[in-house]
């Protein structure tokens, strides 16, 4: 069956917005996920232009012809899959709301793809960063201001490696979560989906310290504290529009901070810290299971990528304690 007359069709720009609303309503989609899926359509509707065609309009062919042309491009295969998912869940929608009266995606296969395993710093690495982290943050000849954001960054990744937030949800946590007596800590991830997450002493004690560090600079500020980012009640504040601490500074700290602990920037990240959490927690023995409930995963599917280190542990298990193993 064809789509509704030409005649009648919405724009790409309308069905895009109406899609992205829907995003965000149903599904709970973030800021990230829906910028993500704005620029993956507007590619895929620049193209049908360019061949006299629309989201309303085009036919399966056609969408294969988009594909083709990001393997034209020298697009990844990764990047072509998500392309394709963006597709597919638009022409969902589109039939759904039978703005369609087909789905021209439906039969559509992507490119075979094999998932990579997460790059995994290991313990003497975080330690290392941890340790250069901590010296800096209690380093004398500091001024104030630098000795603050060292406290910060210390924290920052005592309280990630400590918890395996995503950092999103790191940069955005809350003043309170920073209390004394808190051994959990209620966090906000994808979907508005709120979680409990337990915190050890070292992150704790890390919080607190940084915290005290802040009151003090609030208490010596000449400003006006309504205007102070001490009196901000993010955690982690800045001057900027979103009033908390970016994703993108705080990965360039840490990078920093990789460099000066002796390790390579470019295998080092928040979420590079977000594996290891997971990874390391697998190794010592922790379930699955709860490591999905700590990350807040929705699908198991999604924590099963870490059972390598659940594979390697069983393999040295055996070899090490199995009777007929050898010596």
């Amino acid at each position: 069956m064809r789509a509704r007359s030409s005649a009648s069709k919405p724009s790409d720009t309308k069905l895009t917005g109406l899609f992205l609303d829907m995003l965000a309503a149903e599904q709970g989609a973030g800021p990230n996920t829906l910028d993500a899926y704005r620029r993956d359509l507007t590619d895929f509707s620049e193209f049908l232009g360019r061949v006299g065609h629309a989201f309303a309009d085009a036919e399966t062919q056609t969408l294969r012809d988009y594909l083709a042309d990001l393997d034209a491009r020298g697009f990844k295969s990764t990047s072509v899959a998500r392309r394709l998912s963006a597709m597919r869940h638009l022409y969902r929608f589109l039939l759904n709301e039978r703005i369609r009266t087909d789905d021209p995606a439906a039969i559509l296969s992507g490119p075979k793809r094999g998932r990579g395993l997460p790059k995994v710093l290991s313990i003497a690495d975080v330690d290392r960063m941890l340790r250069r982290a901590k010296e800096l943050s209690e380093a004398e000849d500091a001024s104030p201001s630098k000795r603050l954001r060292a406290l910060r960054l210390y924290c920052l990744l005592e309280v990630l490696y400590a918890t395996g937030l995503r950092v999103s949800e790191l940069v955005a946590l809350p003043r309170t979560a920073a209390k004394r007596d808190a051994r959990m800590i209620v966090v906000r991830g994808k979907g508005n989906k709120e979680r409990l997450v337990p915190l050890n002493e070292a992150s704790r004690q890390a919080m607190a310290d940084y915290l005290a560090a802040t009151e003090a600079a609030k208490d010596n500020s000449k400003t006006d504290k309504k205007n102070s980012v001490a009196a901000s009640k993010w955690l982690f504040p800045s001057f900027g529009e979103s009033g908390h601490l970016t994703r993108q500074h705080f990965a360039r700290d840490l990078k920093e901070l990789a460099v000066a602990s002796g390790l390579q920037a470019r295998l080092v990240s928040p979420h590079v810290l977000r594996h290891a959490f997971a990874s390391h927690l697998l190794h010592n023995g922790a379930d699955l299971r709860i490591v999905q409930t700590l990350l807040g995963h929705t699908d198991i599917s999604t924590t099963q990528i870490y059972t390598h280190v659940v594979e390697e542990r069983l393999k040295s298990l055996v070899r090490d304690l199995h009777p007929l193993a050898e010596k």
